[in-house]
């Protein structure tokens, strides 16, 4: 997986990707992160890269031609025109079967924006996906297309490492994932359930398949509807629900 970030700062993508889990993957190779200053694209000789809206309003934009020309210079490393992703709060919401489907790509362009926004001529020239991770405003794209890099790189393989976790945690066939325990035994009295405990690993699957499932009610209702459940787990969705009655 090849990372293009466009960005005003970047010095905050390539710090805050150094680190933890992509930064190990970075370092072995299995992902790459460029982070492309857009001023250095700037024919202004103050790198200026933005000038006041036409039609009045408050704040700034930013121009087109120093976006374009740091895109460009994307484009003279990759082979064929990438998808690019542009972190508005605009956008469709970010989730995880969205961050599967951009983990197949080669290549992929983040265009983080600053001011009040870029101007649109550049985004219906380039941008191929627009994207927001909530419905609040930051300060700028850097701090999203972290987020989405993070929850991407996550699905490559070798970058955890234990690759299974990316199967099981959660929204994973959207439910979330079971409760964790790990030593002690037990803790401020508290015991870890008996069947974590008893080594019989289908007993351990089906429990947790059924924590997995009272979690996403209680926490994330929302996520139900679209889970693929068995007969047999709507009738214990059935019975949970009267027992809360």
């Amino acid at each position: 997986m090849n990372y293009y970030v466009l960005t005003l700062f970047p010095q905050m993508i390539e710090e805050g990707m150094n680190t933890s889990i992509t930064g190990r993957a970075i370092e072995k190779e299995l992902i790459h992160l460029t982070a492309i200053d857009i001023r250095d694209y700037s024919t202004n000789k103050h790198k200026k890269v933005d000038d006041y809206p036409y039609g009045g309003g408050a704040g700034m934009v930013m121009q087109a031609e120093p976006v374009y020309g740091a895109y460009k210079a994307v484009l003279e490393q990759v082979k064929k025109k990438p998808r690019v992703i542009y972190l508005t709060p605009q956008g469709a919401t970010f989730h995880q079967t969205m961050a599967e489907e951009f983990a197949q790509e080669e290549n992929l362009v983040f265009l983080c924006g600053h001011y009040e926004g870029i101007d649109e001529r550049v985004l219906e020239e380039i941008v191929t996906d627009h994207v927001s991770i909530g419905d609040y405003v930051l300060t700028g794209g850097e701090l999203p297309a972290m987020v989405m890099m993070d929850t991407i790189s996550r699905l490559i393989p070798g970058v955890l490492n234990n690759d299974i976790s990316a199967e099981t945690e959660s929204f994973h066939d959207n439910l979330l994932e079971y409760p964790q325990y790990s030593r002690p035994e037990i803790w401020n009295g508290k015991k870890v359930p008996e069947v974590l405990m008893s080594g019989h690993h289908k007993n351990i699957e089906t429990w947790r398949r059924e924590q997995s499932i009272f979690r996403t009610l209680e926490r994330r209702p929302d996520l139900i509807e679209k889970a693929s459940l068995t007969s047999k787990e709507k009738k214990l969705i059935q019975t949970w629900k009267e027992s809360k009655k």
